[in-house]
């Protein structure tokens, strides 16, 4: 019996059914995604040009080489909708870079400039902190690699961990102005990641929006439109880790996000675990969406737990 929990807890080898419905890997701590959430905040609002932005995108650099991963900063000068000249930073950390067959999880990390839904106008010049729409999901990677390199079992893939840049410096009456680094990192991917083919990766998931209080994780259209295969297998295995209450099997409606190019453009099949929030009259993305309180006190750490342990029951069923 230790030695088939052993097998089955670092998820290499042949599964049967019985196995695959079981958890397995290490606990995912919320705690520790917290901190490196608020870590993430205590450098201010990462927007775009600023050096609250240049400070947290070397950290995140430096936090994921400590992790053990080989670690590349793409950067690149994008032009906003309004024609500001964005220094752009896409950062790609990759987890045992000598495999061949990947899979992609994605985040962005940068903070919107604009709280431009907040229910005070004279809030909507003020920078978002971004707790949630930007520091959640790289939070969420960095304990997933914290714990990656502290498993003594070797996974039978390797993992692209991306932080997407300028993803928040969009205009509502310009769907294209959105997500501007996944559209360069999509466009961008062969020469870029000379080694790779965009096939080689099995799948990708992007994380937005993943540690908010009464977050919900519907079902986001174009992910099952592009990959709903992908969308059930991460389905199932939230329910299997006994999250299922925070994924529930209804329909969450068509979002434009960095998710969008990965499958139009880098021919990915990537899902969005993104929050919504059906019956919230300020905004279907939550009640802190694009305001000045999107800030720590507004995470949850059960919203992470759920999210995380979600992905390592993924990461650890994967198959050779």
């Amino acid at each position: 019996m230790a030695v088939a929990m052993l097998l089955t807890a670092c998820g290499g080898g042949k599964k049967t059914m019985s196995e695959t419905e079981k958890p397995v890997g290490p606990q995912f701590s919320a705690d520790s995604a917290y901190t490196f959430c608020q870590q993430q905040c205590d450098f201010g609002p990462r927007t775009m040009n600023s050096e609250a932005h240049e400070q947290c995108g070397q950290w995140i650099v430096e936090k994921f080489q400590g992790y053990g991963m080989d670690v590349t900063e793409q950067r690149a000068t994008l032009k906003g909708f309004d024609g500001t000249p964005l220094q752009s930073n896409n950062i790609i950390a990759r987890y045992q870079p000598e495999k061949e067959q990947r899979i992609l999880l994605c985040a962005h990390w940068d903070s919107r400039p604009w709280a431009d839904n907040d229910p005070d106008e004279a809030n909507h010049t003020k920078p978002v902190m971004a707790a949630n729409d930007g520091a959640s999901g790289v939070g969420v990677m960095l304990e997933i690699a914290r714990l990656l390199q502290a498993d003594t079992c070797q996974l039978p893939i390797g993992i692209d961990f991306v932080c997407f840049d300028a993803e928040d410096w969009g205009s509502h009456d310009d769907n294209d102005s959105w997500a501007l680094g996944a559209q360069y990192w999509s466009k961008q991917i062969k020469s870029q990641t000379s080694n790779l083919k965009p096939q080689t990766y099995r799948y990708g998931i992007l994380l937005d929006m993943v540690g908010g209080q009464g977050a919900r994780f519907y079902q986001e259209g174009y992910s099952k439109y592009y990959a709903n295969h992908v969308v059930k297998r991460v389905w199932q295995a939230a329910s299997v880790a006994g999250f299922s209450s925070y994924f529930p099997q209804e329909d969450g409606g068509g979002i434009t996000d960095d998710h969008v190019p990965v499958n139009e453009v880098a021919k990915i099949p990537c899902i969005d675990i993104i929050n919504y929030y059906p019956d919230c009259e300020a905004s279907s993305f939550g009640p802190t969406w694009h305001t000045i309180h999107d800030d720590m006190e507004h995470l949850d750490r059960g919203t992470l737990k759920a999210v995380g342990q979600t992905l390592i029951q993924v990461i650890y069923t994967e198959k050779d």
